[in-house]
């Protein structure tokens, strides 16, 4: 879901040489994943109080004004430094909204992960629930991804964390390890037991090995 590193190593060269351009098409490369990012991650008891889309724009405002700080001291990859100011925004954003949304909003159905689409859903629902069901007839079954939906919310907030950094940003291991502040090891064993946890959720075979799925960890 984020652009492709070698686009964003071109343009932070060009920031890097003072092309102001670079950095206006830099951060714009990266809005559209910081909005799904967001988006699936801001509680729905405070999603009509709160924009996805302004805290995108929160977020590529300080980044506008910080990016001199990054280019100097690059200390992580730059989409995983957009995320942690994501974060931040987001962790802002619940704590000043939480109290309010609590009295006056009902949490709603889960019928759908906020901020994905319904293919990749479905395809990884039907990789842990039953390898015979294929993405294609999966898609028929509506059924199956609102379980799914659910299954996921019930996760407790780490193992709901890197699922949707695995699966949903499409990071890697050890992206996913550093955003964490993890070894590798240690995110790779977060993520089975994840899995491991959504296959019980559904009700799936408990002799299937998480291990063995499309896209373990690496």
């Amino acid at each position: 879901m984020w652009p492709q590193p070698d686009q964003t190593q071109e343009l932070l060269a060009g920031a890097r040489g003072g092309d102001a351009d670079a950095v206006n098409k830099l951060l714009d490369k990266h809005r559209e994943a910081l909005r799904r990012m967001i988006d699936m991650r801001l509680d729905r008891r405070i999603r009509q109080r709160v924009d996805a889309s302004d805290v995108v724009q929160d977020v590529l405002i300080d980044a506008h004004r910080r990016i001199g700080d990054y280019l100097t001291n690059p200390v992580m990859p730059f989409h995983l430094w957009l995320r942690q100011m994501a974060q931040d925004r987001l962790i802002d954003a619940h704590r000043r909204h939480r109290d309010a949304a609590r009295r006056s909003l009902d949490r709603e159905q889960p019928l759908v992960i906020a901020g994905t689409d319904d293919r990749s859903t479905i395809e990884l629902a039907a990789q842990i629930w039953d390898r015979e069901l294929t993405p294609a007839a999966a898609a028929t079954v509506r059924e199956l991804q609102e379980r799914f939906a659910a299954a996921v919310e019930q996760l407790d907030e780490q193992d709901r964390e890197v699922v949707l950094m695995r699966h949903f940003e499409q990071l890697s291991n050890s992206e996913v390890a550093e955003a964490l502040g993890l070894s590798p090891p240690a995110a790779s064993m977060r993520y089975l037991r994840a899995m491991r946890r959504l296959r019980e959720l559904l009700g799936a075979d408990a002799g299937d090995d998480a291990s063995s799925m499309p896209g373990a960890a690496k």
